[in-house]
């Protein structure tokens, strides 16, 4: 299992690398339903994405290694403490081994939840439809627990602003979940 998710982190650290110089290119995706999932904590604890519903959640997967996905974590921070209060979740899953992740968040001091997903992490992006290929990656699920789509690549504040302003006006009843999936796919 570590040799397939180091080789798998190879490709992906290729991949990012690939972008390294500006902004990675977005290839979102999307689907019907959140897929079922849950993991384990930095604490220990378990949590699992059907105990999020009534929050909009940004499941971000990332790794130590990924400069692009470092660079996001400050963004992402700023977000949840922005929107956290509106019921917006950032939770990051870590697609890295635990004792790596544990050093690294020890630094980073997040403000949101980390799991540490490891092979089932990408056996959840795969399920829904997502070539694990690349990190940073973000799934978009909405408050109903509805998948909406995925952004590939390194978010930004002006991206993580459109995220919102879609599931607004889904919140609000003005555009239907499909428009909010067609949206999504336009980022």
């Amino acid at each position: 299992m570590r040799q397939k998710l180091m080789g798998l982190a190879l490709l992906g650290l290729l991949a990012s690398c690939a972008s390294e110089g500006g902004d990675a290119m977005p290839r979102p995706v999307t689907g019907e339903a959140a897929p079922p999932y849950a993991a384990a904590t930095l604490q220990g604890d378990t949590v699992s994405l059907e105990s999020l519903r009534g929050s909009v959640v940004l499941l971000n997967f990332w790794a130590t290694w990924c400069a692009p996905c470092r660079r996001e974590i400050p963004v992402l921070k700023a977000f949840q403490e922005e929107q956290g209060d509106d019921g917006v979740l950032v939770m990051g899953i870590a697609v890295d081994f635990m004792e790596d992740v544990q050093v690294y968040a020890e630094a980073a001091e997040f403000n949101y939840p980390i799991l540490v997903g490891e092979q089932d992490a990408m056996a959840v992006a795969e399920s829904s439809g997502i070539e694990f290929i690349a990190m940073p990656f973000t799934m978009v699920v909405a408050r109903d627990g509805q998948y909406l789509g995925a952004y590939l690549g390194e978010l930004h504040e002006n991206q993580l602003a459109d995220i919102i302003n879609i599931l607004t006006r889904l919140d609000a009843g003005e555009i239907t979940s499909d428009e909010a999936k067609g949206a999504i796919k336009l980022l």
